[in-house]
């Protein structure tokens, strides 16, 4: 006689989206093709697509007779810095943090618009760590920012009455901006990025690659475009909006 097994339910709050999981990939790789290169390429590389703010500062670049670069060659590493790290914990713990928080923001806001916001995030980032250390000639690398913005997004996206495999989902409102939830949680995150910068903190001596104002700048921008971003989010017909 056979039994039937009753069937657990789906749990896809462990299910990443196909998105988050590419990106994950493309972070990988670029790692890789990286550390395939010989050091002084590695090296060179990193100051051509990390974030340098030397070469946005006019004084710095007329006393080192540097040449600027086209606008785009300006440009791009805004995005481009976000495709390398410093070593594969850096990357590591990249990837952890954008496999606990991207799935939440992929899954309300579709693969198009999460990877948008992804990059929007990390270009605010880049623009944070450039108005902090406006004119140095150490470059900053890493996705941090960008997922410091999604981390801000989903943490809007979970108010406390939300089931764990609700998280993320379209038809539960955005936590107000300034909830006590998010303002407490803003604070904490703020300060515990603050404390690890002056104590030095996982930068094994290479304080430039991993930055704090990236982050913030990242979270900010997270919390802030939160709202505006989830207005242009695919809807049902006839879907009333949440914010």
């Amino acid at each position: 006689m056979a039994f039937l097994q009753p069937q657990s339910p789906r749990q896809p709050v462990f299910q990443a989206p196909a998105i988050v999981l590419w990106l994950i990939g493309a972070l990988t790789a670029g790692h890789g093709l990286r550390m395939l290169a010989s050091d002084a390429r590695s090296q060179d590389l990193v100051y051509a697509y990390g974030l340098v703010p030397a070469r946005y500062s006019r004084a710095f670049l007329e006393s080192h007779m540097a040449d600027p670069g086209t606008v785009l060659e300006r440009v791009f590493p805004f995005v481009s810095y976000m495709g390398l790290h410093s070593d594969i914990t850096h990357l590591g713990i990249n990837c952890l943090w954008l496999l606990a928080f991207g799935p939440v923001v992929a899954r309300r806001f579709g693969g198009l618009l999460f990877l948008v916001f992804f990059v929007v995030c990390g270009m605010a980032g880049a623009g944070a760590y450039l108005a902090f250390n406006w004119g140095s000639a150490v470059p900053v690398v890493g996705a941090s920012g960008a997922i410091s913005g999604l981390m801000a997004a989903a943490v809007r996206m979970m108010p406390g009455r939300t089931a764990p495999w609700m998280v993320g989902a379209p038809q539960q409102p955005l936590m107000p901006l300034f909830s006590r939830q998010i303002l407490v949680f803003s604070a904490v995150w703020a300060v515990i990025n603050v404390l690890a910068a002056m104590m030095d903190l996982g930068t094994d001596g290479q304080r430039g690659l991993i930055a704090w104002q990236a982050h913030l700048g990242g979270f900010i921008a997270g919390l802030l475009l939160c709202g505006p971003f989830d207005l242009l989010r695919p809807r049902a017909v006839g879907a009333p909006l949440e914010n």
